[in-house]
This record gives structure tokens, C-alpha cells and sequence, in this order.
């Protein structure tokens, strides 16, 4: 991996992902999405002569073709990610989750690409049949956003069929840690009780999850890309330990400090047959193919969270009081 393309760099995985390859010594032509003020998301602050920041779509099949171009390994992360916005917006996710997935598919063939890595999402499960959840689990879209990301890993996995590309697509389950917006439970709780808030506005509290810390991620990535069995393969990063949104909330207020009460708000409740009860996920196979295993407990990562959440100005980044769909 000398010079390698991430497309979704200027989101919460795809910076600290591009970060990581830095490290690594590669030359990353890393994708912020286009906009008017020239914003590259968190790239901003991340100088590094190695980093090429590009601007533009990946619904745009011409961009595709120009952005892999000389790339010997491209990390697919670009997504619309928020699950309630699927809801009110599902046209947008599939042009941009398939369509822009099949964009990056086609470029990278036409350029001849050796590596093709394609971020999926432990949502395409649904609530887990059975756990651990290896990557032989049934689909089951239960939201438009697990649908589009089932569509987009099929076409991913078609080109590796039809195509022979060397292509694998990365599972991970539910990534957290700094950068990570406030859609998401973890951020939503240490931000209302950073600014001062005592009752917490919650969903639902029951359902399990299988936390990442984004660090963790990243090496998984990074590890599934140097595995030459990996290609045609689907690959979980998961810790293959779950717990409960309720633990969680009182983790984070137990590392805070705070002695807080939780309300649930009917607006973050998700419609009731779209709600992912549980999420328990199994690493045997990136530790069988790649040595891959999870570093940092959870207990040490909420920590590593609150600290850079709660450092400087980043709490400004934040709207607590509004309800990030």
C-alpha cells in the first residue's frame, strides 16, 4: 500500500482510517465530499506531506474514474450513515450508498486497480438469529439505510464474481470514539451531560450493540487490505462482546461523574419493526486470517472519548440540545 485512495475521509472512520495509513507511510489521496466552503470535514487541522485532499462525489461516475486513477488500493467508506434520515430520504442513500458503490467499482476496474476494499455495515444482519453473528448470517433489511448497504456489498461481491477483482468487503460492527457525530448514542449522551443536562433524552435503552473503538477499526481495515486471502470475502470486525444502550449511558455518566436521569424521546425511537434488538458479532475470521484482535476495552475507550469530546473547543462541534437524525 503505497498510494492508497479513501473515499469518506472526511468522516469520523474514513479520517481517523486516513490518519492510520499515514502512519503506515503511504501516500493517501484522501475524498471530502464537495461543498461551496471548501470544507474537508475532519480532515481539517490533519496536515501531513503525504495528504492529497480531494473534493468531490462519488455519485459522479467521471470523479470515480479520475479519483482512483494510480491508486494501488482504495478504501470504499463514502455513505449517507444516519438511520433515521433513510427514513424521510431513502432516495438519496441509494444514489449515493449503491450507486456510488457501483461508481467506485467500475472506476477501479477500468484503472486496473490491484485493491478494492468496500465498507459495510453490521446493520445489513438486522437483529441477530443466532449469536456470535459470523458473516454466513441472513440479511435482513430492516431499515432503508441496511438496505442500500446490502445492495451496495452485492455489487461488490458481483464484480469479484463476474470480474475477478481483487475486492473485499469490511464489516464492521458499531464503530465509536472521537470525530463520531452525534447521531450516534454514545457522542448523543457525553455531549448533554458535558453541557450541564441531568435528564438525558434516550431511544430505546434495550438493545445491545458490539462496540469498536475507532482505533481498533482502523487496524482491522488496515489488516483485511494486507490479507491476500481476503479477496471475495465479507470480513466482521466486531470485539465479540455486547452490552446494553442502558449500560453504556451509565458507563459514560460513572467516567463523568454525573449523577443523571434518562427520558426516552419519542423522536429518536426507531419505527418498530426497524430497531436492531441485538448485535453481537463474531471475530473468528479476521483473527483466523489476519491476527486481527480488538485492543482497547470499552471502559477505555468511552474514557478516550469523553476526554477528546470534552478537550478545547471540540464540544463546539456539537448541538446537544437538537436532535441529530
Amino acid at each position: 500500500m503505497k498510494n492508497v485512495v479513501v473515499t469518506g475521509a472526511d468522516g469520523f472512520i474514513g479520517s481517523h482510517l486516513t490518519e492510520a495509513l499515514l502512519a503506515e507511510g503511504c501516500h493517501v489521496k484522501a475524498l471530502a465530499q464537495y461543498n461551496s466552503f471548501n470544507n474537508w470535514g475532519w480532515l481539517e487541522g490533519i496536515g501531513h506531506p503525504n495528504l492529497e485532499v480531494v473534493t468531490g462525489d462519488v455519485r459522479d461516475p467521471n470523479f470515480c474514474r479520475t479519483l482512483v486513477e494510480g491508486a494501488d488500493t482504495v478504501f470504499h467508506l463514502a455513505a449517507l450513515i444516519a438511520i433515521p434520515y433513510s427514513y424521510i430520504a431513502p432516495d438519496s442513500y441509494v444514489d449515493t450508498n449503491v450507486k456510488g458503490t457501483l461508481n467506485i467499482c467500475q472506476a477501479a476496474r477500468a484503472a486496473g486497480t490491484p485493491r478494492l476494499l468496500v465498507t459495510s455495515t453490521s446493520e445489513v444482519y438486522g437483529t441477530a438469529q443466532y449469536v456470535p453473528i459470523d458473516e454466513k448470517h441472513p440479511r435482513q433489511p430492516q431499515s432503508p439505510y441496511s438496505a442500500t448497504k446490502i445492495g451496495a456489498d452485492a455489487i461488490a461481491k458481483s464484480f469479484y464474481n463476474t470480474f475477478g477483482m481483487n475486492i473485499s468487503i469490511v464489516r464492521p460492527f458499531n464503530t465509536y470514539g472521537p470525530r463520531q457525530s452525534a447521531r450516534a448514542i454514545i457522542p448523543t449522551i457525553i455531549t448533554q451531560i458535558a453541557t450541564g443536562v441531568r435528564e438525558i433524552k434516550v431511544g430505546d435503552l434495550s438493545p445491545t450493540r458490539d462496540f469498536n473503538y475507532v482505533a481498533d477499526t482502523c487496524r482491522g481495515f488496515i489488516a483485511i487490505a494486507r490479507c491476500k486471502e481476503a479477496a471475495g470475502e465479507e470480513i466482521n470486525i466486531a470485539t465479540q462482546r455486547e452490552v446494553t444502550m442502558e449500560t453504556t449511558l451509565k458507563t459514560i455518566a460513572r467516567l463523568m461523574g454525573a449523577d443523571v436521569k434518562w427520558t426516552v424521546d419519542p423522536e429518536r425511537l426507531r419505527p418498530s419493526g426497524s430497531e436492531v434488538f441485538r448485535l453481537l458479532g463474531s471475530n473468528e475470521k479476521i483473527r483466523r486470517m489476519t491476527g486481527w484482535e480488538p485492543q482497547v476495552s470499552l471502559e477505555e475507550g468511552l474514557q478516550k472519548t469523553i476526554d477528546w469530546i470534552t478537550a478545547g473547543d471540540n464540544l463546539k462541534n456539537y448541538k446537544p440540545n437538537i436532535y441529530n437524525r
